[in-house]
């Protein structure tokens, strides 16, 4: 499901050629505050797997719902016209 959720958003944005910022409509920055989340149950899970064994499918899972709330912050993005901040690694 989160595979064909991903690609139906996807269908409907601009190619990513940069990193983006987080930020932009309220809608957008909740979505990285989950992809956040997400990320960091990731890192958690991937320790605790190394003392208490789990099926693989857990971590894969957890790693592709933090894909889907990226994915769905760029849709809130353009769904709200708003614009996308690009990272620019020159700036101090």
């Amino acid at each position: 499901m989160l595979e064909t959720e991903i690609d139906k958003m996807e269908n409907d944005l601009p190619i990513l050629e940069n990193f983006i910022l987080p930020g932009g409509h309220e809608l957008n920055s909740l979505s990285h505050i989950c992809r956040t989340v997400c990320r960091r149950a990731e890192r958690t899970i991937i320790e605790v797997c190394k003392e208490y064994p789990m099926p693989e499918f857990i971590v894969k899972y957890i790693n592709r719902l933090s894909d889907y709330f990226f994915v769905l912050a760029r849709t809130m993005t353009f769904l709200n016209n708003a614009q996308e901040t690009i990272w620019d690694s020159k700036e101090k």
